[in-house]
């Protein structure tokens, strides 16, 4: 469990929290920007590139292999290093590798692009997390990781159908210089206004990978890496149903996004406020939500008036992310950074799974709702994991 003195000897005044709080945010929003708009932009990156759409799904998941990879990697070899400082190291790379990804010439170079801007990913909200929850009472933990995590929320419902509306007029790359732009404005805000601590705890090498001696840490990463992959499967792929099975003109794939990022807004801070009240049979009830909502889409997708309603509550699936944020956190013992920081490389362990798996689906000629089904297993997959995790917790009291 976070704590409170690592920020400082004084609490920061709620002015100060606040301040913290909206500069993480904004590189949440960089980063959901930065992982979520190519989704929308499929169809343009395929027919920009000469590729398929299944193979745009492919530097989707290579992105996300960026941050399995990197989630780790860069919380056990940053452990020594104060946490903004940190932050600010994440941040400058995260710009670059969007910078990068956005004059890539090439279908390949995308993908090496893609996955060296994933990178950063992981660590940053893990590290992130941890300064949020530090900043509040114990019993206000999730709530603090999710108002940082609403930058993230906060993308999906207005960045990433602002930067694919630009995009379509203009160009693909122009999403990726954008995000690129906003992680150049998040280091200056972190600069500013989080304060470096002297006292703060430091770990080594050694004493982070213990996490990983937890069964609990590896089951909470197991719920997220599977049950998770869902709401990817139906996202990565919401482009083109509108398309090819909603038959909507090309301009309602942002309002769709759109919709999609008002339910992740709905989900984070439910997700949040549930687990606080519920703690790991929360979990639970959000898996089961996921799987009902999941098997819904393959028929709302026939009409638009339908498929905007079940895209909403597919956003809602994002009430995960700080319900298992929070529960790595409570789980890690003293190894909470690099915990925190691999709760994102499942999470993207699950973006790899669900395009991939869709896209295996949708070649083998399934159409494109099969994407409903194959989500729905993947979260049934996750409730086996959190059964396995919430009987091993109750049977050691």
């Amino acid at each position: 469990m976070a704590d409170a003195a690592e920020v400082g000897a004084a609490k920061p005044s709620r002015r100060s929290t606040l301040l913290i709080e909206l500069a993480l945010a904004v590189g949440g929003f960089a980063i959901g920007v930065g992982e979520f708009t190519i989704m929308g932009l499929m169809p343009n990156v395929a027919s920009a590139l000469n590729i398929t759409e299944p193979q745009v799904g492919n530097v989707i998941s290579a992105y996300a292999l960026g941050v399995v990879v990197g989630a780790p990697l860069i919380a056990v070899m940053g452990s020594h290093f104060y946490r903004r400082h940190l932050l600010l190291m994440l941040m400058v790379f995260f710009a670059i590798g969007n910078i990068a990804s956005a004059l890539a010439p090439n279908y390949h170079t995308l993908m090496v692009f893609r996955f060296i801007s994933g990178l950063p990913h992981g660590a940053y909200f893990g590290v992130a997390s941890l300064v949020a929850a530090s900043l509040v009472p114990p019993h206000k933990r999730a709530q603090a990781v999710s108002r940082v995590l609403s930058g993230l929320t906060i993308a999906t419902l207005l960045g990433n159908p602002l930067a694919t509306w630009l995009s379509q007029l203009f160009s693909w790359r122009l999403a990726f210089a954008l995000v690129g732009a906003i992680a150049i404005l998040t280091v200056i805000l972190v600069f500013i206004y989080l304060p470096l601590n002297r006292q703060e705890r430091r770990n080594s090498p050694g004493q982070e990978l213990m996490a990983f001696r937890r069964s609990q840490v590896w089951l909470t990463l197991g719920i997220g890496a599977i049950g998770f992959a869902g709401m990817f499967c139906v996202f990565s792929y919401l482009a083109p149903v509108l398309i090819n099975v909603t038959q909507a003109p090309s301009y309602w794939i942002p309002i769709a996004q759109a919709a999609f990022g008002a339910g992740a807004i709905v989900g984070n801070i439910v997700g949040g406020k549930l687990y606080d009240r519920m703690q790991l049979r929360g979990v639970g009830w959000l898996l089961l939500w996921c799987v009902a909502i999941l098997l819904l889409f393959p028929i709302a997708a026939h009409s638009l008036w339908t498929i905007l309603p079940v895209t909403f509550a597919v956003g809602t699936m994002v009430s995960l992310s700080p319900a298992l944020q929070t529960r790595l956190m409570d789980v890690a013992a003293d190894a909470q950074t690099l915990a925190a920081a691999s709760n994102h490389a499942a999470f993207n362990v699950a973006n790899a799974l669900g395009p991939w798996m869709g896209g295996l689906a949708i070649s083998a000629g399934m159409g494109w709702t099969v994407t409903g089904y194959v989500g729905a297993a993947a979260a049934l997959g996750g409730l086996v994991v959190f059964f396995f995790a919430y009987r091993q917790q109750q049977r050691l009291g």
